[in-house]
């Protein structure tokens, strides 16, 4: 029998609770919800007024994991649906859910799934509101060369007067994130590709810029195209689909200094319980993209 729990007034079914969705350490299904109310407070505000895109994976880690924008069928009707462009180039419009509130929230945490957000607001589609940088390692390179890449971009951002913050990919990398007054997309991404290229032609050795998987062993590809108006980014705070509950999560400068070549996070790798307790310590430390204190515009904007 599925339990049936109530959230701030909403009735919800919660499935399969005891399963297992972490096999490497036997996290389970009930965990994943119980971590997604403990950080609600920090992730709500990342999550509000942005269409989600879901990346599922109702088996577990290590099954089937797919891509959904549209509404899933079954969707309750106090659940929130915004309807938003497709693409620059698609004139049609996409129904897709929007998780403002906790019950919405645990909804969505119900279907197993990493939260993914694009970098604009309903209100505004293909207006960006911040720009993000991924920095992926190609083997043998990995976090700790990402960390140098990454002060690298922050030199150059600060010198252009905006204000770069930090966050585990969740995976292998980190992301850049920088808060932005509004801009279009269009030139949010012509701004990202160009410091992409100016931190591959400061550091041949260590950054590349292109995609290609030939050009990438060894070197830290920074991926600008996430600021494109239909790509998307994993939401700060949201669980990933890999071997272990790790999360996609704030770090400090220093942090990233350290390169995670020791403690308190080798490896610069958190997890579900270790991101409770860095909220319950540090608050959010990307509160600043959401309340808009450090947004600025693009250079030459």
């Amino acid at each position: 029998m599925t339990p049936i729990t109530h959230v701030e007034g909403r009735r919800l079914a919660l499935s399969n609770l005891d399963k297992i969705l972490y096999p490497a350490t036997g996290f389970t299904k009930g965990e994943v919800l119980h971590y997604y109310a403990s950080v609600a407070p920090v992730l709500l505000p990342h999550l509000r007024d942005r269409p989600l895109s879901f990346l599922r994976y109702p088996d577990g880690a290590r099954g089937e994991a797919f891509f959904a924008k549209n509404v899933p069928p079954g969707t309750p009707d106090w659940v929130r649906v915004a309807t938003v462009p497709r693409s620059a180039r698609d004139t049609t419009s996409a129904r897709q859910v929007v998780v403002d509130d906790l019950p919405s929230l645990m909804w969505a945490a119900n279907l197993v799934t990493e939260f993914h957000t694009p970098q604009w607001r309903t209100e505004e589609p293909g207006l960006a509101d911040r720009l993000v940088l991924d920095l992926d390692p190609g083997a043998p390179a990995g976090i700790a060369q990402c960390c140098e890449v990454a002060l690298l971009l922050r030199e150059r951002l600060t010198a252009d007067g905006l204000t770069a913050f930090a966050k585990t990919s969740g995976s292998k990398g980190l992301h850049l994130l920088v808060p932005l007054t509004g801009a279009p997309s269009r030139e949010v991404t012509a701004y990202a590709k160009e410091l992409a290229v100016a931190a591959e032609q400061a550091a041949p050795r260590l950054v590349v810029h292109r995609m290609a998987k030939r050009l990438r062993g060894g070197k830290v590809f920074v991926d600008f195209s996430q600021n494109s108006a239909s790509k998307t980014t994993a939401t700060p705070y949201t669980l990933r689909a890999r071997p272990h509950p790790t999360v996609s999560a704030p770090l400090t400068w220093d942090e990233v200094a350290t390169r995670g070549e020791g403690p308190p996070l080798p490896g610069l790798r958190i997890e579900a319980d270790e991101a409770v307790a860095r909220m319950e310590r540090y608050g959010d430390l990307l509160a600043a993209l959401v309340t808009g204190e450090a947004a600025a515009p693009l250079p030459g904007g």
